[in-house]
């Protein structure tokens, strides 16, 4: 079996990361896997990109193309990513060269794919979803809005107040293209299934959940003592961890919770015994008043830096609106370390509430504060919580396991009678 996954990154963001380790899963069972990405950031010989400067310099202004239509919308300030995918391609002559005999799409936004290329393919199409992208007018995560129910229009992240906008034209090209796909849809989580069959594109879709898988030999518990001492992180403190790319800036994240969250468990006592770590972002230029020491990291891009980094906290804050899956919670929990996280989205079938980790009520600041503080106040609990978390791990985010569930679908597919 001869397998290409597509994807904008390989290692770049989260999708990217998720789509690579699947990649890597699959060719640990020994299928022949290869991935096509317009912008490569590692040096494996199995993932294709463009070659010459030229390719490379057009590939790194697609998204900048890509995005001009939104110029007609001024107030719309970029926040949670809008792609209407317009721009035309030549991967479709790229497959064919390559031959596979099925397509597993990931992220392909950022103006990599265009809407209308999927119809192009002739092998059966994977869609592998890392947001709601597939299924609205072109943003990320809807937040509030439900009109990818219908036929979007009205689109509230451009401030739209028509009916006929670019949310409803993206729609309807995606409707039109897509009808008569031979397209099998793979979720990583419970809730982005569900509304995934709400959608009006992708209702009628057979859909799947597959969790995504880590590298569980990588992501394990390490000695809290060395980690903190390699990160030079304090011994003596409780350290509460928060990050994710763009950690500061993507409120979809959840930066808009962390100071209200920590200004409460300061005042309920652990003033003097608690510091926090930010990953993701540098040390801002007017650094917010958090109430405790804080240690900015930065960006961090290899899953052993990330490892240590888990192992060296002792509870993970996932204060996020909406998440298709949230990894920063299961390598967390990998790692032995407690999430504390809202009660929201994917992250449901990640952190099971009293068990390795602490669910909170949405959006509820004070109950995130008193989850941190259940978390961390009795030293054996914390210890179960720590075994309990790399159980869950174990039994369910590996990536043999996503791999072997992948292998079993494609051949489901490639198998049906036509």
């Amino acid at each position: 079996m001869k397998v290409l996954l597509l994807s904008t990154f390989d290692i770049r963001g989260g999708a990217a990361r998720a789509a690579y380790r699947l990649h890597q899963g699959l060719r640990s069972l020994d299928i022949d896997s290869k991935m096509l990405v317009q912008d490569k950031s590692s040096d494996d010989w199995t993932v294709i990109a463009p070659q010459t400067r030229v390719q490379m310099g057009i590939a790194k202004t697609r998204a900048t193309i890509d995005a001009l239509p939104l110029r007609f919308y001024p107030q719309f300030d970029g926040y949670g990513g809008f792609f209407p995918q317009w721009l035309p391609d030549s991967l479709a002559n790229r497959v064919n060269q390559i031959k596979p005999d099925i397509l597993n799409l990931h992220w392909i936004s950022g103006g990599f794919v265009q809407i209308e290329t999927l119809k192009k393919f002739k092998q059966p199409l994977v869609l592998t979803l890392h947001d709601m992208w597939a299924f609205t007018g072109g943003c990320h995560y809807s937040q509030d809005c439900d009109r990818y129910t219908i036929n979007c229009g009205y689109c509230p992240q451009l401030y739209s107040k028509k009916d006929q906008d670019i949310s409803r034209w993206v729609w309807q090209r995606k409707a039109d293209a897509w009808k008569s796909l031979n397209l099998t849809i793979v979720t990583p989580s419970n809730w982005l299934a569900d509304i995934a069959k709400k959608s009006s594109l992708l209702g009628d879709r057979p859909i799947h959940v597959i969790s995504y898988g880590i590298d569980t030999k990588i992501y394990q518990p390490l000695d809290t003592k060395l980690a903190r001492d390699l990160l030079h992180l304090p011994q003596d403190k409780y350290l509460v961890l928060f990050g994710a790319m763009r950690a500061t800036s993507d409120l979809r994240k959840g930066w808009q919770f962390l100071q209200p969250t920590l200004q409460r468990l300061k005042e309920s006592g652990w003033q003097d015994k608690i510091e926090v770590v930010v990953f993701g972002a540098s040390t801002p230029e007017l650094p917010p008043d958090l109430g405790f020491p804080c240690h900015y990291l930065g960006q961090l891009h290899d899953d052993l830096t990330l490892a240590v980094m888990y192992a060296a906290a002792d509870v993970t804050l996932v204060p996020s609106t909406q998440e298709a899956y949230g990894q920063t919670a299961s390598e967390s929990l990998a790692c032995g370390t407690p999430v504390v996280a809202f009660g929201v989205t994917g992250l449901l079938d990640i952190v099971t509430h009293y068990q390795n980790g602490y669910l909170a009520t949405p959006f509820d600041c004070q109950d995130l504060a008193n989850g941190i503080d259940w978390v961390l106040t009795d030293a054996e609990r914390h210890k179960a919580l720590r075994h309990a978390a790399r159980q869950k791990a174990e039994q369910e985010f590996t990536r043999s396991r996503q791999a072997d569930r992948y292998q079993a679908l494609f051949h489901q597919i490639l198998n049906a009678p036509n």
